[in-house]
C-alpha cells in the first residue's frame, strides 16, 4: 500500500493545479486542520472545480498520505519545487512537519510569487516569515536571488537569515544580491567547523568577503563563483589554500585583485574563470589538472600557468586568431574545445607550425569592419582548418560593424582552393554571413574539402536568434542599418555561387533576419518590395 501511494503521490507532481501564492506564507503557520474532510465538499472546493480527475487525487491524498510513514512523506516533499512543496504543507500536518525542515530553501521573485512591480519589503517580509518558522535542520541549499530588484537594500535582514540557515549540514550557498550603496560584508564568523566541513558550493555577489587563517579549512568545497565581491588577494589566498578539494573557481568583476597564483596542492581544481578584474596584472597557476580556462580581461603569459592537460580554452582578446595559430598549438596539444572572441585582427591567420591534433571544436566569433581595422582575410582561416585534422565543428560568428570588405559581386572570380582532404568535419555554422569575397571562398572551400560534412548553416545576421524560456521571450540581438542592408546580398552570394556546390548528402540551412525582431526600418522596406524574404 505505501509503495503504490508514493508512486500515485510523485504521479500527482506532473498535474499542478492553480493555488493561491499567499499559500507560501500560510504553510509556515500552524494550519487549523489536518487534512481535507473525507466526507463532503465544500463548496466551490478545488475538486469540484476541476472535475473527476482531481477529484480522485483528493481522495488519494484524504486516504494514502497517512498510510505512508514519515520518512517516506519527507522524502517526497524534498523532492517537490519549493513553492509546491510549500503549497503540500498548508491542508497536510505530515508535509508541515517536513517543510519546516525542507532542504531546498530557493528565494526569488517567482518562488515567493511577486509580482514585477511589488516592493521590495512584500520580497524581505514573506522571506522572514518563512525562515523564521524554518528549524534550520535538515538545510542543503539556501539561494537569494535579488535579481530584477535593483536598488532594493536587504542587508539589514541577512544576518538574521544566515545565522539560520548556516547550520551543519548545508552544502550549497547562493547570495546573489543587487548593487547597493552599502555592500554587504559577509560574516565569516559564521563558517563554523560544521559548516566549513559540509558547504559544497559557494557562490556570491555584490558583497565583501574577508577570510582569515584563522578561519581554518574546507574541506569539501568543491566550487567557489565570487561576482562583484570585494576581496584582497591575500584574503583570496587564504580562502584557496584551505580549500583543497575545490574543482570549480570562477572569478567575475573582482577589482581588488591584483594577483592571482593558484597553488600546486589544488590537485583537484579543473576550471577557471576569470572575467574582467580589471586590476589583475599577473597569473600564476601551478594547478596540475586544469583542463577547462575561461578568460576575459588582461593578457595571460602562458608561462607561467601548467598549460599541458587544458583540454577547452576560452579567450577574448584583440588579435589573438594570429597567436592562437603561432603559439598554442605547441603549449597546449592536448586542446579539444577552442573558443576565440578577437576583435579588430590586423594580421591574417598565418600558417600554423604545428597542427591541432586533438582539436575537435572551434568557435571564433570575429569583430570586424571599424574604422581603425581593415578588411579581414576570412579565407586566411583554411589554415586553421588544415592544421587540425580532428576538428568535428566549426562555428564563425561575424560581427561586422560595417561592410568593409570587397564583394563577391565586384570580383566574381574565386582564389584557387587547395586540395586538402577535411575527413572529420561535420557541421559548420557561419553567422553574419555576407557577400564579402573571402567570406563566400571560405565556404566554398569546406564544401570542396569537408567531405563527412552533414550541415552547413548560414545565417545572414549575427548573434544568438530570439527564443522562449519560461513564458518570457528573449529577441534577437538589435542590427544596425548597414548588417540589415547587406543581408539580402548575402542571399544573394549564397543562391548564386554556394547552393549548386553543396552535395546532396550535406543539410543547407539558410537563415535570413528574423521577421519579428528586424521587420522594422530599412528591413522592412526591403522585405516588402521583394528583395529579400523574411525568415
Amino acid at each position: 500500500m505505501g509503495m503504490l501511494a508514493l508512486n500515485r503521490l510523485m504521479s500527482m507532481q506532473r498535474r499542478p493545479r492553480q493555488i493561491r501564492s499567499s499559500f507560501l506564507l500560510t504553510a509556515a503557520s500552524p494550519p487549523h486542520c489536518e487534512l481535507i474532510a473525507s466526507t463532503g465538499k465544500r463548496k466551490g472546493s478545488p475538486c469540484e472545480q476541476d472535475g473527476d480527475s482531481d477529484s480522485q487525487v483528493a481522495k488519494i491524498m484524504r486516504f494514502s498520505i497517512p498510510d505512508l510513514p514519515e520518512d517516506i512523506l519527507s522524502c517526497i516533499h524534498s523532492l517537490m519545487p519549493m513553492r509546491e512543496a510549500a503549497r503540500a504543507a498548508f491542508p497536510s500536518r505530515a508535509f508541515l512537519r517536513s517543510w519546516r525542515c525542507h532542504p531546498n530553501l530557493v528565494f526569488n521573485k517567482d518562488t515567493i510569487g511577486l509580482k514585477r512591480s511589488s516592493r521590495g519589503e512584500n520580497f524581505h517580509h514573506k522571506i522572514d516569515r518563512i525562515l523564521k518558522n524554518h528549524s534550520g535542520i535538515s538545510l542543503k541549499s539556501f539561494k537569494l536571488d535579488y535579481s530584477g530588484m535593483c536598488g532594493f537594500d536587504g542587508t539589514s535582514y541577512l544576518d538574521t537569515w544566515l545565522q539560520i540557515a548556516l547550520k551543519p549540514g548545508i552544502e550549497e550557498l547562493t547570495l546573489w544580491l543587487s548593487n547597493t550603496r552599502r555592500k554587504y560584508n559577509f560574516p565569516c564568523p559564521l563558517l563554523s567547523d560544521g559548516v566549513k566541513n559540509s558547504l559544497r558550493y559557494l557562490k556570491l555577489r555584490f558583497c565583501a568577503l574577508h577570510p582569515t587563517a584563522e578561519l581554518g579549512p574546507f574541506r569539501r568545497l568543491r566550487s567557489l563563483h565570487l561576482f562583484f565581491v570585494s576581496i584582497m588577494w591575500e584574503e583570496l589566498e587564504c580562502l584557496l589554500s584551505n580549500s583543497l578539494a575545490l574543482e570549480h573557481l570562477d572569478l567575475t568583476h573582482c577589482k581588488d585583485i591584483i594577483f592571482l597564483k593558484i597553488p600546486c596542492t589544488l590537485q583537484q581544481l579543473t576550471t577557471l574563470n576569470i572575467c574582467e578584474c580589471s586590476s589583475l596584472k599577473a597569473l600564476e597557476s601551478k594547478a596540475p589538472n586544469l583542463s577547462n580556462f575561461f578568460h576575459r580581461g588582461f593578457r595571460v603569459n602562458f608561462s607561467c600557468v601548467e598549460t599541458l592537460q587544458i583540454k577547452k580554452l576560452d579567450m577574448e582578446r584583440p588579435n589573438f586568431i594570429r597567436d592562437a595559430c603561432s603559439k598554442l598549438s605547441s603549449i597546449m596539444p592536448n586542446l579539444e574545445t577552442l573558443v576565440i572572441e578577437s576583435g579588430h585582427e590586423v594580421v591574417d591567420a598565418p600558417m600554423l607550425p604545428t597542427k591541432f591534433l586533438y582539436l575537435k571544436h572551434l568557435t571564433i566569433c570575429l569583430i570586424s569592419g571599424s574604422t581603425i581595422s581593415r578588411p579581414y582575410n576570412y579565407f586566411s582561416l583554411v589554415s586553421f582548418l588544415e592544421a587540425s585534422p580532428s576538428l568535428e565543428t566549426l562555428i564563425l560568428d561575424v560581427i561586422a560593424l560595417r561592410m568593409a570588405h570587397e564583394s563577391i559581386f565586384a570580383d566574381s572570380e574565386l582564389r584557387y582552393m587547395p586540395e586538402h582532404r577535411l575527413g572529420c568535419l561535420k557541421s559548420v555554422k557561419i553567422s553574419g554571413f555576407s557577400s564579402a569575397k573571402s567570406l563566400v571562398e571560405l565556404t566554398c572551400y569546406i564544401l570542396k574539402n569537408a567531405v563527412s560534412l552533414e550541415c552547413l548553416t548560414l545565417d545572414t545576421i549575427y548573434g544568438p536568434r530570439c527564443y522562449q524560456q519560461d513564458n518570457k521571450f528573449k529577441g534577437c540581438i538589435p542590427m544596425s542599418d548597414g548588417v540589415l542592408m547587406e543581408s539580402p546580398r548575402g542571399r544573394s552570394a549564397i543562391r548564386t555561387y554556394i547552393e549548386n556546390k553543396v552535395p546532396s548528402t550535406v543539410e543547407l540551412h539558410v537563415l535570413e533576419p528574423c521577421s519579428r525582431c528586424h521587420a522594422t526600418g530599412k528591413w522592412r522596406i526591403l522585405s516588402q518590395s521583394g528583395n529579400s524574404i523574411s525568415m
